[in-house]
């Protein structure tokens, strides 16, 4: 069986792109399906987020130059399009990089704990469209198991910082005091919680959440605090935003330059911080164009997240040598899978010479021979049979002059 990952991320391809790659939701079930299906791969796992699209496969064989070109079909790309934004990371690369990727060591802001949970998402996914199987099984569970050790034994996760931290840290910067500031919150996912959550640490005046579902943004108003609205209720409430940070999953823009620049003159031109953390974006690009409306990207974040990079990286290295020694862990158990239909195919040879002698000894039995002679001779023939096949082939290992499958033997037979 061969592993083989492959994907894009925040730094092999631009925002446009990786919008365009994105898997939502309502699409993984079926792209898991055809490609499980098809003879590119027989177990495939998705890992989509905001900043990376990875495809994990296993196969007898597998050609990446396929997996790449189900990719393009399914999404819709033109070759020339993911040329050079596109990596491949084979058998044990593979392993490395999905031991990283869940320890966030190959994350917009290092180590920072969202992925560990998108992938556990992804790999859940996966096991409910039933397309993983026993080595995709095992690499997940490894992996997670990996991250944890990783949490664990390092630093990694020393002062938490994530997208989420960094906009509010953003925000931070752009007003002098978040007491006085009013915040509208778009989503109710992982990311909005946590920068809810990250708000309130740093006690933001007023937060309003807004959400298709209403209960959930409730749910989570409830947790931090503050009010809950609907998405449709986003219009007449925009203006009262200084700050809007938007993380949803829709796949069309939720905002355009005409509501903002409605809401910016109810305001009288006071400033509106806008910070659109979804893939594919939330806010349309034109929104940007507005005078006094400051719009971020997740793009836009990386000159803030680089500040948190030099606390990490001595843990990061710590963590490197971790996965080290896991992925040579995990690669002895992938070798013994080459192994086993050799193991399986000796011991049914065993079983039907046991099956077949074991039936002469009980005709014997039947017919009145004696027992004890019986016994001796199941023994006897139960040696004979097991020792012919490899006496044969050491003695004609000796006639050919080849003393490799007579070392062999010895420590095969422990002699």
């Amino acid at each position: 069986m061969q592993l083989l990952a492959l994907g894009l991320n925040h730094e092999t391809a631009p925002i446009e792109l990786r919008e365009r790659a994105a898997f939502s939701p309502e699409a993984m079930g079926s792209a898991l399906n055809d490609l499980a299906s098809s003879d590119v791969a027989s177990e495939a796992t998705i890992l989509s987020t905001c900043n990376r699209t990875e495809i994990y496969c296993g196969n007898q064989r597998l050609d990446q130059n396929r997996v790449v070109g189900w990719f393009s079909e399914f999404g819709g790309f033109k070759h020339e399009e993911l040329a050079g934004c596109v990596y491949f990371y084979p058998n044990e690369e593979a392993v490395k990089h999905a031991f990283r990727v869940a320890s966030g060591l190959d994350s917009m802001v290092l180590g920072e704990p969202q992925i560990l949970g998108q992938m556990k998402n992804a790999f859940d996914q996966a096991l409910q469209a039933g397309t993983t199987g026993k080595v995709l099984n095992r690499l997940f569970q490894h992996t997670f198991t990996v991250a944890k050790q990783v949490r664990t034994d390092t630093s990694i996760g020393a002062n938490p910082v994530s997208v989420a931290y960094a906009g509010v840290n953003l925000a931070s910067r752009v007003f002098t005091s978040l007491s006085e500031q009013t915040v509208l919150l778009i989503g109710a996912g992982e990311t909005i919680e946590l920068v809810a959550r990250h708000l309130k640490e740093k006690q933001v005046g007023r937060m309003i959440v807004a959400n298709r579902s209403i209960e959930r943004a409730r749910s989570l108003a409830d947790e931090v605090g503050c009010e809950a609205i609907s998405l449709a209720q986003i219009p007449e409430r925009l203006a009262e935003a200084d700050i809007l940070v938007s993380s949803t999953a829709s796949t069309l823009p939720i905002l355009g330059k005409g509501a903002v620049e409605g809401a910016i003159r109810k305001r009288k031109h006071r400033p509106m911080f806008i910070l659109d953390l979804a893939v594919p974006r939330d806010v349309e690009p034109e929104v940007g164009d507005l005078t006094d409306v400051y719009l971020y990207t997740v793009d836009d974040l990386k000159s803030v997240v680089q500040q948190n990079r030099g606390m990490r990286e001595q843990a990061a290295k710590e963590a490197e040598n971790i996965i080290d020694l896991q992925v040579v862990r995990f690669m002895r158990w992938m070798r013994s899978l080459e192994s086993e239909p050799t193991i399986k195919n000796f011991r049914q040879q065993v079983e039907q010479i046991r099956q077949t002698e074991l039936d002469k000894a009980r005709a014997k039995i039947t017919r009145g021979v004696d027992p004890e002679l019986v016994l001796e001779q199941l023994a006897r023939d139960l040696s004979n049979k097991f020792a012919h096949h490899p006496s044969q082939q050491l003695k004609q290992a000796d006639i050919e002059g080849n003393p490799g499958l007579v070392s062999a033997a010895r420590k095969l037979f422990g002699l």
